[in-house]
């Protein structure tokens, strides 16, 4: 039988149930089968590659026709699995979670993105009105995380706009920043509110990054939001922006922007260590060859390795390669996940350690000052010539610009080039899937009792509404490096204009199907941010081996819940 043959054996039975993954895994490799190949046939049999769906709002199966019109509706049945496995096979370039999805995700791209923003016009102030009367009067306290020394201009003029609107619509609730308002930093913030909520002095209303919300609510600190109150529906929003401000079937926050990153990279960088400029790393396989490559040819650093502990910046760029091995904290990456079965530290997840291990410890190809980077300091890395490669939000070309702005002299015209130079395409696939942090924040009220106080529910009601209304979700909270919570948000006319003003928005959006959320449970806040980068830190110093750093993860992980559950109440699984 001819290799061919034997591969065409396989994918039939995969794809007819005769073959487990494993099997099928182990055997594809040896006749020397791409990770993306394999990946590809893995997605088209439905072995855990199917993308997170869009707001259930947006249709299914449908895609828009140019111009407006009618649009044309996928065909009611589906080719067998083991048909679309083998036309997979035939095309090393598909993207596997969109491909085989049949849904929202295939119709998910850039010119369908572009295509329906601007085709509604909103009244924001006649809207927020309908909600909460305009002279509501009322006292409010409001913490979040707001510009900073690293924060493009842009999103500085909006933090600023939106706090004078709030104040020209709602002039009798006061909140001016440095008094009612606190702005604190991304990594203060969690351990300032829980210092805070165990004192009974947190503040009213909070927008807290995606990771925290659960923890919260299922310590009790927050009030439960009926959505209908906002003339909010769940289909209006991501399936997994809804999960992280769920608990035990109450919904405690509203989600107030959702992002997904890309991949970029420096396409000079590329062509000077003999890579295709106009191809990104397709694989994670191809990330750990082409930052060797980018070292061995160049003497800089290749792939910008973040993993500095008690840092959110980590897991959202570490978890993307577990995930695309087929692991994950806990089943989260599974299309339904129960949150029991703890997986960081099977097969894919020692496969994935492993490519870090690779970078840093083998090839030596990415900083030496990964173990306590984060994206700041690989933004200044990349916007002086010194990585190729980062997983970073589409606000990181504004703040290369930025950059450019306040670089003088030699350092201006290195700046020139990476501006010049920086392409952004999707973040790279593994063995099992394309994947990407779902990410994001959401606007929450505190429970009176944490406060101190009785929460003012009126001005608290016309703030959240305020905050995630079209115009203000957009402009404030999505502008340069997220984007809106809700359909309609994708279809206002400021969408339309980031769109058009801000560069690799369109790529970045387009990663959206591929976002998986953080495990919705309490204890995620520690696992993403201290046990998945003290794993990483255990294998980069070589304190441990991969495996032994893995399994000592998921020891920690599972200590960690079963503590969880024999405290009680918070025990909702």
């Amino acid at each position: 039988m001819s290799r061919s043959e034997e591969i065409n054996s396989l994918v039939r039975g995969l794809g007819e149930g005769q073959l487990s993954r494993r099997d099928f895994m182990r055997r594809a490799a040896v006749l020397g089968v791409s990770s993306s190949m394999i990946g590809a046939v893995l997605a088209a049999c439905g072995a855990s590659a199917t993308p997170t769906s869009a707001p259930a709002a947006a249709p299914t199966g449908t895609t828009a026709a140019a111009g407006g019109g009618a649009a044309s509706t996928a065909p009611t049945s589906a080719p067998t699995a083991a048909a679309t496995a083998a036309r997979a096979t035939a095309g090393a370039g598909a993207t596997p979670s969109v491909a085989a999805s049949g849904g929202v995700g295939a119709n998910w791209n850039p010119e369908t993105i572009r295509a329906q923003a601007g085709t509604i016009k909103f009244d924001t102030k006649a809207d927020l009105a309908k909600i909460a009367p305009l002279d509501t009067k009322g006292n409010l306290s409001f913490w979040y995380t707001g510009p900073d020394q690293s924060t493009p201009a842009i999103a500085i003029d909006y933090d600023k706009q939106f706090f004078a609107a709030w104040k020209q619509l709602y002039p009798n609730i006061p909140l001016n920043v440095g008094d009612q308002v606190q702005n604190i930093a991304y990594n203060d913030l969690l351990d300032k509110l829980r210092t805070s909520a165990a004192g009974n002095s947190a503040p009213d209303a909070v927008r807290l990054q995606i990771l925290g919300g659960v923890e919260f609510a299922a310590k009790g600190y927050l009030a439960e939001i009926n959505l209908a109150d906002y003339n909010l529906k769940p289909e209006q929003f991501w399936p997994g922006a809804l999960k992280s401000v769920t608990w035990n079937g109450k919904v405690y926050g509203i989600p107030s922007n959702n992002e997904t990153m890309a991949f970029a990279y420096n396409k000079k960088i590329f062509a000077n260590a003999g890579l295709d400029p106009s191809a990104p790393p397709a694989t994670w396989d191809d990330v750990v060859k082409y930052s060797k490559a980018i070292k061995d040819k160049t003497g800089k650093s290749g792939f910008g390795m973040v993993a500095k502990t008690n840092a959110g910046n980590t897991p959202f760029r570490f978890m993307p390669t577990l995930w695309a091995y087929g692991s994950g904290a806990l089943d989260e990456a599974e299309a339904n996940p129960t949150y029991q079965k703890v997986l960081i530290n099977n097969e894919g997840g020692i496969a994935a350690l492993q490519t870090y291990y690779d970078m840093y410890v083998r090839d030596k190809s990415v900083p030496t000052s990964a173990l306590t980077n984060t994206q700041t300091e690989n933004g200044d890395l990349f916007v002086s010539e010194q990585i190729a490669m980062v997983i970073v939000h589409p606000s990181e070309f504004a703040l290369m610009n930025d950059k450019l702005a306040k670089a003088t002299g030699a350092d201006k015209a290195v700046a020139q080039g990476v501006v010049d130079n920086m392409v952004y395409g999707l973040i790279p696939q593994g063995p099992v899937r394309r994947a990407v942090v779902f990410g994001g924040s959401n606007m929450h009220i505190f429970a009176d009792k944490y406060t101190g106080h009785t929460v003012d529910k009126n001005a608290a009601k016309a703030f959240l509404n305020f905050s995630v209304s079209p115009e203000w979700a957009t402009k404030q909270w999505a502008w340069v490096g997220s984007n809106p919570p809700t359909q309609d948000g994708f279809k206002s006319e400021w969408m339309k204009q980031r769109l058009d003003s801000v560069k690799f928005l369109d790529v970045t959006t387009s990663m959206l199907p591929y976002g998986i959320p953080f495990p919705v449970i309490p204890e995620s806040t520690t696992i993403m941010n201290s046990i998945v980068p003290d794993m990483l830190q255990n294998t980069l110093t070589q304190k441990m081996t991969v495996k032994q750093a893995a399994d000592d993860a998921a020891e920690k992980i599972k200590k960690l819940i079963a503590e969880r559950k024999a405290r009680g109440p918070w025990n909702g699984f």
